[in-house]
């Protein structure tokens, strides 16, 4: 394998830094998403019985469908619910093809930028082949991330009607369910924002990316030796 040749001129190029950025905003983008964690809970006003305050904590992947009320609602309330009470939907899909998008950017675009820095001779060396196959892998990624970013945006719509949704069988003045406020989602919906800046970042790359495959700058002629 050929020794590398550091050089920081690539990373001062647009094509250089825009993949840094990339990697820096796919950092934030997972890490919105990935770290959050967050609950919704009730207050319970019983007649006859002590009042009590449950709550649901959910979590990525977003399986709203396995998060349920504690304590459980079956002993309160002069047992008005016969049966454990979950938050609705399952959200895990596009939350962790968001997050496996992001990762994979990260990864990519940190070799790619190691790549211009250490190997520019290999890289443009390599009759065109290297130049074009980083330019499908941009034109692939800006894909990916318009369907990572858009299908997580409209899960988290889906998973903010899960969290406001009403207690079922509370029927005032028997049973009343106020509820308490929940976990604020803006980091949720920072990571949308983030994804979507990542879209911009990886369609603008291509242009950068495209101009140096030999589609755009041909290589020059062989001069022909001299008899």
């Amino acid at each position: 394998m050929a020794a590398p040749r550091w050089d920081l001129g690539p990373a001062r190029e647009p094509w250089g830094w825009i993949r840094a950025l990339q990697g820096f905003f796919s950092v934030f983008a997972f890490a919105t998403l990935g770290g959050f964690r967050g609950s919704v809970g009730f207050r319970l006003s019983c007649a006859g019985s002590p009042n009590a305050s449950v709550s649901a904590a959910f979590a990525y992947p977003f399986r709203m469908n396995l998060a349920t009320f504690a304590p459980s609602l079956t002993a309160l309330c002069n047992r008005t619910w016969r049966s454990d009470v979950h938050l609705v939907g399952d959200f895990s899909a596009p939350a962790q093809f968001f997050v496996a998008v992001a990762a994979l950017s990260f990864l990519y675009s940190l070799a790619a930028l190691l790549l211009y820095m250490g190997y520019l001779h290999l890289y443009r060396g390599a009759g065109g082949k290297l130049p074009l196959g980083d330019f499908l892998a941009t034109v692939a990624f800006s894909f990916l991330w318009l369907v990572a970013s858009s299908a997580w945006a409209k899960a988290l719509t889906d998973v903010k009607a899960s969290v406001a949704a009403p207690l079922p069988h509370c029927h005032p003045p028997a049973v009343t369910c106020d509820r308490d406020t929940p976990t604020p989602m803006g980091a949720l919906n920072v990571s949308v924002v983030f994804g979507f800046l990542n879209l911009i970042l990886w369609l603008g790359s291509s242009w950068f990316v495209f101009k140096e495959t030999n589609f755009h700058s041909p290589p020059a002629p062989s001069t022909p030796g001299t008899m």
